[in-house]
Formats: structure tokens, sequence, C-alpha cells
């Protein structure tokens, strides 16, 4: 099975990449944003208590985060292999991942991670916000907010897949063709 976590900051080309990945190697797209989103709208028991701390303004504890994440995998029995954006933000939750995954007789292919310079980063972001009216990407102090709290808090992850010797960087700098061939090639080494 083909698991792969796609991995970068704020603007690196994930979501583009993502749709590219899924088509290419037929997996199964877990964003725990949309997983979020899914759980609160149907009133789920892990949805009511996610939008407990929501609405506090709390982080989702990680054992919430990966239960409901644990229960999308379960959804899919027949996948050829999941990718997981947004997902581990923090070493305890790639760890939780690993729990998960070695419980079902599977693990974590690769990490990919998309590096683009922080200019760039800067720069899709504000294209980002002129072309799909995203007010959170016009805001050049919310920008470097986000990139700020990309590196002091979920790039350490990276660390982690290292150490596994399964995280495989990628230039995210080029055509939106150019990114996928290196992440083609990249996944077709890991087999």
């Amino acid at each position: 099975m083909l698991n792969i976590v796609l991995f970068g900051p704020p603007g690196a080309g994930k979501g583009t990449q993502s749709e590219n990945l899924i088509k290419r190697y037929d997996l199964v797209h877990l964003s725990t944003g949309d997983i979020f989103r899914a759980n609160i709208k149907g009133g789920t028991d892990l949805g009511n208590l996610a939008k407990s701390y929501i609405d506090k303004g709390a982080l989702v504890p990680d054992e919430v985060t990966i239960q409901m994440l644990e229960s999308e995998v379960n959804k899919h029995p027949e996948a050829k292999g999941f990718i997981f954006d947004g997902f581990p933000r923090t070493t305890a939750q790639a760890e939780a991942l690993d729990r998960f995954m070695d419980s079902r007789n599977d693990s974590i292919t690769c990490m990919l991670a998309l590096e683009v310079p922080e200019e760039e980063l800067r720069q899709r972001l504000k294209s980002r916000a002129e072309t799909s009216g995203r007010s959170d990407d016009a805001d050049p102090q919310v920008i470097q907010k986000r990139i700020d709290t990309y590196k002091r808090e979920t790039a350490p992850v990276a660390d982690y897949y290292r150490a596994q010797e399964k995280l495989v960087a990628i230039n995210g700098v080029g055509s939106i063709e150019a990114i996928s061939k290196r992440l083609f090639e990249a996944v077709d080494a890991t087999d």
C-alpha cells in the first residue's frame, strides 16, 4: 500500500500537487480540515467534541484528531493507499499515525516535502489571494505569521521522518508539471 505524507509550508502547492498524486496513484485523499468539517457538520460524537475545542479557540487534541483520521481510513478498506494532507502537524501526531498504521500492518511509505523559498511563498500566497478571494492570503503580516508558525511548529515533523529515512525533499519551484514530475519520480523510487 502506498501511504504518502505531503508536506510543505503554506503556498508550497500541496493542494495542487496532492490532486496530481491522487490521480496518478489512485489514492484516497485525507485532509484533516475536511475531516473536521464533515464530522462537525454531521454532528458525530467526535465532531461535537472537536467543535467544543474549536469554539473555545483551542487546538483539537491529538487523540481526537487521530480518532477521526482512523475512522476515515477505516471507511476505505479497498484503498490502494492514502495521501495525508495537513497531518501530521506535530511529532506526537506522527508517532500516533505510525502506531495506527502499525495496528493495520501498514506504514507510511514516504514524506514528500515541498521546499520553496520564503519570498516565493509570499508571492504565491499574494497571487492566490487575488485569484481565489482568500483574504487570509492577502495580508503580508498574516502570511508571515503562517510561515513562522509552520517553521516553528510543523517543520520539525520532517526530522521524525528523516530519522526513519522516509523524508524526500522535493524542489517545489517551477511549473506545476515539472514539480509533479519530481514528485512522481520520488514516489516511483520508493517501490
